[in-house]
């Protein structure tokens, strides 16, 4: 539709039409206007996997590794896929807008919602989040970038003032929304957090340069509950405030038009912004378009599988014991809490429900049949915590079936409403009129005798009954605004009773629907506490009894999960006990991390092999068992530095001083905050480690750059090892004596490339001009400062073994200027740092008279 239509469709609407197009019509959906041929749009979380408007675990989704998991691929061919793969899950599930992908930084390890974001670096995350825009969007429904801007921590986060410099907010992190915009994002969500005063609802930053500079046309979504006020943010460039009906807009800001405190004109651009991005979804008209699955659904399992292992790093393989070679094995023994339990996802409003979930275990004994006996033990005891009960050890104490009794009963107790549900975990009952009391029933099956912990979740009046006696009874004021914990994970009420193993007991939790308490409410439990000594011993028994030992260990929602940041990079529960003790007595221990970022390693040179696998989503076991015996290479590189110790971090805290957190750091994040430093990290940005070995052999860069800045760079490497393997060639710039502050090196680009032994590959990466660029303060804008730039490329941001110098001539423009709303940015062209491939494969055969002959190859383009 043109932009003179939309403008006509919006001159006939009336004014009060257009106020309620602003503000949500429910949690998860837009007004409708028939008038118009608007239908409602729906939004739906989220970055993993689209759960759609309901929170119910009897509607599964497809669990995609965490975003993590996909920036360590280091492929945006592959990050395009997955977005496909969203879009065909969101079309199949009526949703039109995707609150993802999620574009803040790693700034600090101990971010509890890392594994919702990609890297620490504001180039790979560029990329990477490009890439899924392009996805998503390539099926029929919009993307959101979010969270607009300096989100980077779960502390206060609905309050905190981020005081962040001009430079290093137009460096660090506002550069992957710029690059989003590049990509033809759809929606761009704003934060709850200020900005340097400023609340994102109404930050000026949301006209420029968002709407300005950049040319963004889309929709300004609020964070869920982020639009507090009516004129402030109405004013500014925030478009729609979700969710509905309630809220700060509405009727007020009808009012506050009709007085002249906010103009029509704002209204109107709002509107128009809204209907365009329905035109764009196809919800505005008829008929509406019909999308082809971008990701054919035969394939999205295989995707995920083979994505997962994409991801995942392999940072040692000392005496190169991985791959495992399954011929050689008789009995395999897999050890720790995460083997038969992965997380596969992070904790918080993104969370959605699988169908099946295939573990580490459950993939190695597929993998190897039943001619290798593969023994398992937990090695630590049964976490304390209670968890929310499942259906393998509760059943409707009506029907029978494994699972749940969920009512919603009156002011009187009288059921209006019951349903079989399948998890403890009630994030949203059935709505019903007159409903007061949320109460789930369950005959709980315990499996060891002894004191078991009980739990029910929820604000306001709550109770818990075992057998007809009360172990919770109270009324538990609602002590915070944030919504997660409010409407997704709020906190455990917990008393002890007895119970005897295979005694099936009634257990009955209730909490009062009381008003802003929220409506989740759960039921969890936890074993009597076990003896670690046991635990410990059985586990070192079964690694002396087999012939290859794998041990995974990782985090928990209580120490990884949206809403809270991390106290601690330790892994939790004795697992760092549970490997030390394990590699005692078998030094060629392969250790797996199950966590969503960094934790500390403190024996990572006492064991064999150590891979990370994030949170590796739905496939998880498959994929491990594809890596462990070598049907595939470990393809990820590091997307964020891993320390030593906690204490080692140049950059760590997340908590406010009198509400606000400064970064002082400034442009000096990440990797190029340890380059300052004397202390090296565990594994640096961009560490991974395949199945064979390269040299890099050499580095060729023009001697000046292009007239628009960029520049292209060679990068021969070889294959040196006997498996053919493939490498993620780095390119880092540094600019020595510089007249404005810099970082010792920073990421410029990458390519990956394939050789078989022997063979060679050239990397051709195209270094966008903005590498170059800085942001001027004084001038208010971008400048390129002339001279010698060193080119480095390498492995990582730590081992670089090549470098040379090009030339950046006085006469050299700006690397980007300022754009007319609108008009298309260079990604709608050639994308900045885009890889080129050429590889030669020069491996020595036999020709039959003794001699050594050549034969050619091909290389692959995987990301850029």
């Amino acid at each position: 539709m043109t932009d003179e239509e939309l403008d006509a469709l919006v001159a006939a609407m009336g004014q009060a039409a257009k106020v309620r197009l602003l503000t949500g019509a429910s949690g998860w959906r837009t007004h409708a206007e028939p008038a118009a041929g608007l239908r409602a749009l729906v939004t739906s979380d989220g970055p993993v996997g689209v759960r759609g408007e309901s929170w119910d675990e009897r509607e599964t989704s497809l669990v995609l590794p965490s975003p993590t998991a996909l920036a360590a691929a280091w492929d945006e061919e592959l990050a395009a896929e997955l977005g496909g793969l969203l879009a065909a899950e969101a079309r199949h599930k009526g949703v039109d807008v995707l609150l993802a992908p999620t574009l803040n930084l790693h700034r600090t390890p101990l971010g509890g919602r890392h594994f919702e974001c990609y890297s620490e670096d504001p180039l790979l995350t560029a990329r990477i989040g490009a890439a899924v825009i392009r996805g998503v969007q390539a099926g029929g429904v919009a993307a959101t970038a979010k969270h607009f801007v300096a989100n980077d921590a779960e502390t206060d986060r609905l309050t905190v003032d981020v005081r962040v410099g001009e430079r290093a907010l137009r460096e660090v992190y506002l550069a992957p929304f710029e690059a989003a915009v590049e990509a033809g994002v759809w929606v761009v969500m704003s934060a709850y957090n200020r900005v340097n005063g400023a609340t994102m609802s109404a930050s000026p930053l949301l006209a420029e340069p968002l709407k300005g500079e950049w040319g963004f046309d889309g929709v300004v979504v609020s964070d869920w509950g982020a639009v507090r006020t009516t004129v402030e943010t109405a004013r500014a460039a925030q478009d729609l405030a979700m969710p509905g009906p309630g809220g700060a807009w509405g009727d007020a800001l009808l009012a506050a038009v009709r007085t002249g405190a906010v103009a029509q004109s704002a209204v109107d651009d709002k509107v128009r912004r809204l209907l365009r991005l329905a035109d764009r979804v196809g919800a505005l008209g008829s008929p509406a378009p019909v999308w082809r699955p971008v990701v054919p659904e035969a394939g999205r399992r295989a995707l995920l599988r083979r994505a997962a292992a994409a991801g995942t790093v392999l940072v040692r393989n000392a005496g190169q014991v991985l791959p495992l070679d399954p011929r050689g094995l008789r009995t395999v023994a897999v050890i720790g809490p995460r083997a038969a339990g992965p997380r596969i996802q992070g904790g918080g409003s993104a969370e959605v429900f699988p169908a099946s979930v295939v573990s580490p275990l459950e993939g190695i004994r597929a993998a190897l049949g039943s001619a290798v006996r593969v023994l398992h033990a937990p090695g630590v005891p049964p976490e304390r915590r209670p968890a929310p009960l499942t259906r393998d050890v509760s059943r409707d104490p009506e029907t029978g079936e494994p699972g749940f009794l969920v009512s919603l009963l009156d002011a009187q107790g009288a059921v209006l409403h019951s349903e079989h549900r399948l998890s403890g975990r009630i994030v949203e009952p059935a709505r019903v009129d007159g409903a007061a009391t949320v109460e789930i029933r369950t005959l709980l099956r315990p499996g060891t005798t002894g004191e078991w912990t009980l739990a029910v979740g929820g604000f306001g009046p709550v109770s818990l009954t075992a057998g007809g006696r009360t172990v919770v009874e109270g009324v538990f004021a609602r002590d915070t605004d944030d919504p997660t914990h409010i409407h997704v994970s709020p906190p455990y009420r917990s008393g002890r009773i007895a119970l005897a193993a295979g005694a099936e007991t009634e257990i009955v939790a209730r909490r009062g629907l009381a008003p802003d308490t929220g409506i989740a409410t759960i039921l969890a439990a936890a074993p009597p506490p076990a003896a670690r000594a046991g635990a410990l011993a059985d586990a070192v028994a079964a690694a002396r009894a087999a012939d290859a030992v794998v041990v995974v260990v990782g985090t928990t929602e209580e120490t990884e999960s949206e809403g809270s940041d991390r106290v601690s990079l330790a892994l939790p529960d004795g697992q760092d006990e549970l490997v030390r003790a394990v590699a005692g007595a078998r030094p060629d221990t392969v250790v797996l991390v199950n966590s969503g970022g960094p934790v500390t390693l403190p024996w990572r040179d006492e064991v064999a092999a150590v891979l990370i696998g994030w949170f590796p989503g739905q496939e998880a076991g498959h994929a491990v068992a594809d890596i462990l015996f070598g049907r595939t290479e470990p393809g990820g590189r590091l997307p964020t530095t891993w320390p030593v110790r906690q204490d080692d971090v140049p950059v760590l805290g997340t908590t406010p001083r009198d509400g606000a957190l400064r970064y002082t750091e400034g442009l000096h994040t990440g990797y190029r905050a340890w380059l300052r430093g004397r202390v090296e990290p565990a594994y640096w940005f961009g560490h991974g480690l395949g199945y064979t070995s390269w040299e890099y052999e050499r580095l060729d860069v023009p001697e000046a750059v292009s007239g628009d800045g960029s520049f292209e760079v060679r990068v021969r490497v070889r294959n040196t090892g006997d498996r053919e393997g493939r490498e993620v060639v780095q390119l880092y710039l540094a600019r020595e004596a510089s007249a404005v502050e810099r970082p010792v090196r920073w990421f410029a680009g990458h390519a990956a490339v394939r050789a078989r032994p022997g063979g060679t590959a050239e990397a051709i990466v195209r270094v966008s001009g903005r590498a170059l660029r800085h942001w001027s303060v004084t001038e208010g804008c971008w400048r390129v400062e002339p001279g010698a730039f060193t080119v480095y490329a390498g492995r990582s941001a730590g081992d670089l073994p090549l470098g040379a110098e090009v030339t950046v001539p006085v006469a050299a423009p700006m690397a980007s200027a300022p754009r007319r709303p609108g008009s298309p940015g260079p990604a709608a062209a050639a994308r900045p740092g885009q890889a080129r491939i050429r590889a030669s494969d020069h491996s020595p055969r036999t020709d039959g008279r003794g001699g050594d002959r050549l034969r050619g190859g091909t290389g692959r383009l995987s990301g850029a």
